[in-house]
């Protein structure tokens, strides 16, 4: 039986409010608004521009982790340096999910979803913030499966589809934009083709839990 069959109907009836919630939330995580030539000012409403980034120290081959530093301290205070950034994602969701951005991604995405990757619309906040966040949309993710609105073998879909291309957005312009002058086809030609490849790995991935290991999610059915 689906989780969202067990949920009581109340729980996902969806205003105006919700909507609007929603959309905010798209928009704040999806990267549209991280460089939009002639209002620069909208960068402060874009996830990727309030996380900011570290600069250098002393030269370019100085970070705040230092020159030559080694061994798991330079680890350490790496996952260190992400904490501020997931804390700013999972604060900004918990307050799109207060006004009903959840339940609104469950009623519009579900006939989306479930077809082709069969996981409930709820987990479209997930996805869309893993476009920019690889960190925060593993911690969102996996809130919905400590929280049970998601099941193991939803959550393995999930995994999937976040894995492919994580962060695909941030990524690609902050580390592929050192390729676009050699670029023969439109900027944004690679990166839709790589937003799709990323679902084909999800079916992928649901083909092969539905076939091979059918029997280890069973229970679930």
């Amino acid at each position: 039986m689906a989780l969202e069959n067990n949920e009581p109907t109340q729980e996902w009836k969806v205003g105006i409010g919700a909507y609007i919630a929603l959309i905010f939330a798209v928009l704040f995580f999806s990267g549209l608004f991280m460089k939009v030539e002639g209002m620069a000012w909208l960068g402060a409403l874009d996830f990727t521009t309030l996380a900011g980034k570290f600069g250098t120290l002393q030269d370019a081959k100085s970070t705040f982790v230092g020159s030559g530093g080694t061994s798991a301290k330079g680890g350490f205070l790496f996952a260190l340096s992400l904490v501020p950034t997931v804390m700013l994602a999972l604060g900004v969701l918990e307050i799109f999910t207060h006004y009903g951005a959840i339940r609104a991604a469950h009623k519009l995405l579900t006939p989306l979803l479930r077809p082709l990757l069969d996981i409930p619309g709820r987990t479209g906040l997930a996805m869309i913030t893993d476009l920019q966040s690889t960190d925060a949309g593993a911690a969102l993710t996996k809130e919905l499966y400590d929280e049970k609105q998601i099941t193991k073998k939803e959550l393995v879909i999930m995994v999937a589809w976040q894995y492919s291309g994580a962060g695909l957005i941030n990524n690609y312009f902050a580390i592929g934009s050192a390729l676009f002058a050699s670029l023969t086809a439109p900027v944004l030609v690679p990166l839709v083709l790589m937003f799709v490849l990323k679902f084909v790995g999800a079916m992928i991935a649901r083909f092969t839990l539905n076939t091979l290991y059918r029997k280890d999610f069973a229970n679930e059915q």
